[in-house]
């Protein structure tokens, strides 16, 4: 019998989810090559900032130091990255949170993934059609 998932609590949670979910994003045919290729992610240092941006986003860690959206709109120069690209993110998120934690804090880590894809596509949209004006 397995034991009922926990909800995220800790830094410690929040590396379980972070790894598990990139480790699924690295293998995944629509993301791994956008990471992997395109970005050419260097995961030993992108994974520690993800640490401390989803610490932020979720406990109110004052740890992450970046910019996402300058990176989002620096990567859409060379690769599509639209509606497709974000809702597949956003189902990949979700479906690791779901497996690894159930909760309040884990319905809220979801919650701010939507939020968050969906602000980076606004953004990159009007950046898009900025460089076409």
């Amino acid at each position: 019998m397995t034991s009922p998932l926990h909800d995220l609590a800790d830094r410690a949670d929040v590396i379980r989810l972070v790894d598990t979910f990139y480790e699924a994003v690295r293998a995944d045919d629509l993301l791994g090559p956008i990471f992997n290729g395109t970005a050419k992610v260097d995961w030993s240092v992108h994974l520690p900032k993800m640490y401390d941006f989803w610490e932020t986003v979720l406990f109110g860690k004052a740890g992450y130091k970046g910019n996402p959206l300058a990176v989002h709109l620096e990567l859409a120069q060379s690769t599509a990255l639209g509606a497709r690209e974000f809702n597949h993110w956003v189902a990949l998120f979700h479906g690791v949170v779901d497996i690894l934690f159930a909760g309040p804090s884990a319905d809220e880590a979801k919650a701010r993934a939507s939020r968050i894809a969906t602000v980076m596509q606004l953004h990159l949209a009007d950046a898009a059609a900025s460089a076409r004006a």
